[in-house]
């Protein structure tokens, strides 16, 4: 990636004053907010706002861009560039315009449009916002619990997350939640989640 250009949709939020254990929304009352969500059919984001009062909003956490000596971001930076033009061209020859996502660098948590967003969660991707969130600790978790360092293994999680976006952009997301909503058991339900993911 030496050559590849460096993304402007990137956003600095580590050292933002929001750390690790400071929201009071851990992943049990993420977990919660989901199930509610799902079965009475009431948006996830809202009760998870709900259960997180007092955290600040997106909008109030500073972000800028990262350090220039940051190897790590610029690293990141320039995945993230490289499935930007990759889209933008994929899209362009169906006929459609790309619409770049931000990727987001916090440390800990950080708020979103889809609830405080934790580090525990790993990366994941907020249809809400368009926004990819990134702690960049979890490339050593990779690489110390899953056995998967390096360069290539940590492209493959931004682009991941990015495919999301995607799937977001074409309205696949939407099919596959509709047709949880209508899925007869909870086993049919979390196959179209995992195909979603794969």
């Amino acid at each position: 990636l030496e050559d590849q250009r460096e993304s402007e949709n990137v956003e600095d939020r580590r050292g933002a004053g929001m750390g690790a254990g400071r929201g009071r929304l851990g992943i049990g009352g993420i977990v919660i907010a989901l199930a509610l969500g799902y079965f009475f059919g009431i948006d996830p984001s809202a009760l998870m706002g709900m259960l997180d009062q007092g955290m600040p909003t997106a909008a109030s956490v500073p972000a800028g861009k990262p350090p220039a000596d940051d190897e790590m971001a610029r690293f990141v930076s320039k995945v993230l560039s490289s499935t930007e033009d990759t889209w933008r061209d994929v899209f362009r020859q169906s006929g459609r315009e790309y619409e770049d996502p931000k990727l987001v660098l916090f440390t800990g948590a950080t708020p979103t449009a889809c609830g405080t967003g934790q580090a525990a969660m790993g990366p994941f991707y907020c249809p809400g916002d368009d926004k990819v969130y990134l702690d960049l600790a979890f490339f050593d978790e990779l690489a110390r619990n899953h056995g998967a360092a390096g360069d290539f293994a940590q492209a493959y999680v931004i682009a991941h997350e990015v495919g999301h976006h995607v799937q977001n952009l074409l309205g696949t997301s939407d099919q596959v939640r509709s047709r949880q909503q209508a899925a007869r058991s909870q086993e049919e339900a979390n196959a179209w989640s995992v195909r979603l993911e794969l």
